[in-house]
């Protein structure tokens, strides 16, 4: 097997660890593979959407869900460094409300697998960042809908070197006592 899946404190949101083949002249890895995606991380998960976003250091975009058509996301970065988080918003679970963060980076080719259900947000650590994700559904501007990045209910750690860069959406996202959230 080419990746190494490590669980995170969410059952279901795994960071993807691939094996990198490395010489003199660069690195290879396979970055995605369905059978294996499908044997190991997150069966009958299907992409339909690939998204690319570039941003600067202390940029953090989020908390996005969409209340109908859940996205599963797969994220990673090719360029720079971001911290990642899923925040779990299914009321019936036993870690509704809870997040789990990690590093992702272009140096340690992780991945994060974000179930549909979940909350998803980043904040760039280094000077820029390219950030490259699948979704399982398509973007439904109407269905799209943001949880506070800094609500205290949740306690998210982020790592901030000063005040975040954020969009006014963001801003204005809800708490989660507020917000909708899956059944």
């Amino acid at each position: 097997m080419n990746i190494k899946v490590i669980e995170t404190s969410l059952p279901e949101v795994r960071l993807i660890e691939p094996k990198v083949f490395e010489d003199a002249r660069g690195f290879f890895f396979e970055s995605y593979n369905a059978r294996t995606f499908e044997q190991v991380v997150a069966a009958g998960a299907q992409f339909v959407q690939d998204n690319h976003s570039h941003s600067f250091k202390g940029v953090l975009r989020g908390l996005h869900y969409q209340i109908e058509h859940p996205q599963g996301k797969l994220v990673r970065v090719v360029s720079g460094e971001v911290f990642d988080v899923a925040v779990d918003l299914r009321r019936n679970s036993p870690t509704f409300g809870k997040w789990a963060g990690a590093l992702l980076s272009a140096d340690n080719k992780r991945q994060m697998w974000i179930p549909p259900g979940f909350a998803h947000g980043f904040y760039v650590t280094s000077d820029g960042a390219e950030f490259l994700y699948k979704t399982t559904d398509y973007w439904f501007p109407e269905h799209e809908r943001t949880l506070l990045w800094n609500d205290p209910a949740l306690g998210i750690e982020w790592p901030l070197d000063g005040a975040p860069q954020i969009a006014a959406k963001d801003e204005a996202g809800r708490l989660l006592a507020d917000a909708e959230v899956y059944a």
